[in-house]
């Protein structure tokens, strides 16, 4: 007897996602990658704001220096006392150690050199004055939004007059804020920058930079 055994096949079939599905997968991706770009656009926005508020209120701390005390902060011939009267602040106990030449510039680099430059006194005189935050003997330079250091020059780019210089701002950055409030180019008007590692001075040359490139970051000066 012959006995026949059928083998039964299994198929299995997988089933995959429908059209609904994909939409809804492309939906959530679309809205996680809006939510980045617009937290991204954020954070640029508030950074902005931030170098456009500080660059104002660095203004506003010297001019009312200024006002108050008939010199400039850092320039100030009577911040420190003469040795026989005292002193504009009592915090200073050294005669004419914390004092400018009172000369009507505050001279000096923007990354100033030592402690007794003009421009390092300038943060101090500011803050024994109670106009920024921090201790009357202390010279530290603010750091700006982009983590580079603010500072204060005269002359700086050949621009007539005090500046203030925010160093290592993005090439986009850059762009942006000249957009906003001058002409758009590096090397004219009451903005201009240039190419910088934070180690070279802005000694009163012009800028060498005629355009602004988003890979580079720059010392960006701001006329007062």
């Amino acid at each position: 007897m012959c006995i026949y055994r059928r083998n039964k096949l299994k198929i299995h079939t997988n089933k995959g996602f429908t059209l609904v599905e994909i939409a809804i997968v492309l939906v959530i991706v679309g809205l996680l990658i809006g939510g980045v770009l617009k937290g991204q656009e954020m954070i640029t926005n508030a950074k902005l704001k931030r170098i456009e508020s500080d660059n104002a209120g660095i203004a506003a701390a010297m001019f009312s220096y200024q006002d108050r005390y008939l010199q400039l902060p850092g320039d100030d011939s009577g911040a420190g006392g003469d040795g026989m009267d005292a002193g504009r602040f009592d915090i200073y106990d050294v005669a004419n150690a914390n004092n400018g030449n009172g000369d009507g510039l505050i001279g000096g680099d923007w990354t100033p050199a030592a402690v007794t430059d003009e421009s390092a006194m300038f943060w101090m005189h500011l803050r024994a004055a109670g106009l920024i935050p921090g201790g009357g003997t202390d010279t530290t330079q603010p750091s700006n939004a982009y983590g580079g250091l603010i500072g204060i020059q005269d002359g700086a780019f050949e621009i007539a007059g005090h500046v203030t210089i925010f160093g290592q701002i993005e090439g986009p950055i850059a762009k942006i804020l000249e957009a906003r409030l001058d002409d758009g180019l590096p090397d004219g008007g009451r903005i201009q920058s240039d190419v910088n590692d934070q180690t070279v001075t802005t000694d009163g040359t012009a800028s060498s930079a005629t355009s602004y490139d988003d890979a580079e970051r720059y010392n960006l000066a701001f006329r007062l």
